[in-house]
């Protein structure tokens, strides 16, 4: 198989329970973004394992319904939603996971073959990615951690647009974001905003 280069786009979140955020114009999304990124900071250790539990249990239930055999996950940094043992359970059911890497800046996400417990090493941004040959999938399903996200599905990401890229190129798979309820807000989506086929949160599936 064909090997490239990575990088690893940047998108979370973490938060506790506060109200959702007001609505926003496009221009404040910066402001909103630093806020949830601050909410997600604070929340303590033992609330966070609970909320990543639950997230965890909703992402099995979503993946019982879609049974996907390729899915595109994350590896938690900057305190998002730590989805370890989920994915511990999905390969073990026979589920190939794969990782995001970036190849070309500004082209869409590639993915990499990877399975829980093989060898990883530091990207240029410090992110565990895959050790040794990379090999790269399609995948069928894709989680999307989420900095925010609204009513109608619009993820609020780092301001990459890496995943927005990649949703909307051929072979569209579908999009899970992956968020804490408080995260919820009102904000415009943009023109090349692409919305989440589902939202799982601690609280369920939207």
């Amino acid at each position: 198989m064909t090997g490239f280069s990575i990088t690893r786009d940047f998108g979370s979140i973490l938060a506790h329970d506060n109200p959702p955020q007001p609505a926003v114009a496009e221009d404040d999304k910066i402001i909103l973004r630093r806020s949830l990124l601050a909410l997600r900071s604070g929340i303590a250790s033992e609330q966070r394992t609970q909320y990543d539990q639950s997230i965890g249990r909703q992402v099995a239930d979503w993946w019982r319904t879609h049974p996907v055999s390729v899915l595109g996950v994350y590896w938690p940094i900057r305190h998002e939603p730590d989805l370890h043992a989920a994915y511990a359970a999905l390969a073990a059911a026979g589920v190939q996971l794969a990782l995001p890497v970036v190849t070309v800046p500004d082209a869409p996400l590639q993915f990499a073959a990877w399975a829980p417990g093989a060898p990883l090493v530091k990207d240029a941004f410090g992110v565990s990615i895959p050790a040794g040959t990379i090999v790269p999938l399609q995948p069928q399903a894709l989680l999307i951690p989420c900095v925010g996200f609204t009513a109608a599905g619009i993820r609020l990401g780092y301001g990459g647009g890496y995943y927005d890229r990649t949703l909307a190129a051929a072979a569209r798979p579908l999009a899970v974001g992956i968020a804490y309820s408080c995260t919820k807000a009102d904000f415009a989506a943009a023109a090349h905003d692409v919305a989440m086929d589902a939202i799982v949160t601690e609280n369920g599936i939207q």
